[in-house]
């Protein structure tokens, strides 16, 4: 099942997203000191900003439990930012990333948007896989000279 979160649980959505992140940071060699923005290390007070502003919350809930999250916020031109695609590690390969995308899309045409996009570590290329077979297509890349990866960027557009 997805929702919307509550503020209260903005905590255990901040768990969610350091531990399913934590893979991709052990992987790529991320670290406090040479990525301190990755979500590994992600902080609660940034969460909460972020609710706060009103950014688009969303959970996976397996049996009542929070085991995914994403976020959603609107840019300047009407389209979509899609953030923090999360799923627990013991709950990944069940489809739940591919529902909660589905989801995203489903909620972004309700808002009536019609474009998704992402921002990715171009070099894993089994998630920009991922994301290409859901219909995601890979718009570019760059590299940020305070970020030890080149990001790559990707896009769903009806």
């Amino acid at each position: 099942m997805i929702r919307q979160i509550e503020r209260d649980e903005i905590k255990v959505c901040v768990e969610v997203i350091r531990k399913s992140f934590e893979t991709i940071a052990q992987q790529f060699n991320l670290t406090k000191e040479n990525c301190p923005g990755n979500a590994s290390f992600m902080k609660a007070e940034k969460l909460y900003k972020q609710y706060d502003e009103g950014r688009l919350m969303f959970a996976y809930l397996d049996n009542g439990i929070i085991v995914g999250y994403f976020s959603l916020i609107k840019n300047d031109a009407g389209n979509f930012e899609l953030n923090n695609l999360a799923v627990l590690v013991e709950y990944r390969h069940k489809g739940y990333g591919r529902e909660m995308i589905i989801f995203a899309i489903d909620k972004v045409r309700e808002i009536g948007s019609n474009k998704i996009t992402i921002g990715l570590i171009e070099e894993n290329t089994k998630l920009r896989n991922w994301y290409s077979s859901l219909g995601f297509i890979h718009t570019g890349k760059r590299k940020y000279k305070h970020l030890p990866f080149t990001v790559g960027f990707m896009k769903w557009v009806q």
